[in-house]
């Protein structure tokens, strides 16, 4: 069972999808890093410093502090602010995936779109006598 375990996680599927999540993680904590402290800060200046995570709509008599946190220890909230600043956080972070899958994918068509090498003179003749044989058999 130990062989037959070992030969499953050494196919190449499996160390592929193994080295992606290690790469995603690490690329995820990147994007989590460019958004929570360089856009976020921007945007919260731009607008004046406003934090949306804590805004919230007391659904009970019960809540009257003016965080959120101490809030949802109170009683029932609708924290819409939080939810908010999230939706923000994900449209960001799938806008920078969508620029960096585009510029990886501008560079898979340079590369593509490279010509072939000229084949060399070895080739070309080992070509032609394939042809050759080709013709002599039908």
């Amino acid at each position: 069972m130990l062989k037959e375990f070992r030969e499953f996680a050494m196919k190449g599927n499996v160390v592929d999808l193994a080295v992606g999540v290690i790469i995603g993680a690490a690329f995820g904590a990147i994007v989590a890093s460019l958004v929570g402290d360089i856009i976020m800060p921007l945007i919260g200046a731009i607008t004046g410093g406003l934090d949306f995570s804590n805004y919230f709509t007391a659904l009970s008599r019960a809540v009257t502090a003016t965080n959120l946190a101490d809030a949802k220890k109170q009683g029932a909230v609708l924290a819409w602010g939080n939810f908010l600043t999230l939706t923000l956080n994900f449209l960001i972070v799938a806008f920078v995936l969508f620029l960096v899958i585009r510029v990886i994918n501008r560079l898979k068509r340079k590369d593509e779109a490279a010509p072939a090498p000229k084949p060399s003179r070895e080739e070309d003749l080992l070509t032609e006598i394939r042809d050759i044989l080709k013709t002599m058999r039908r």
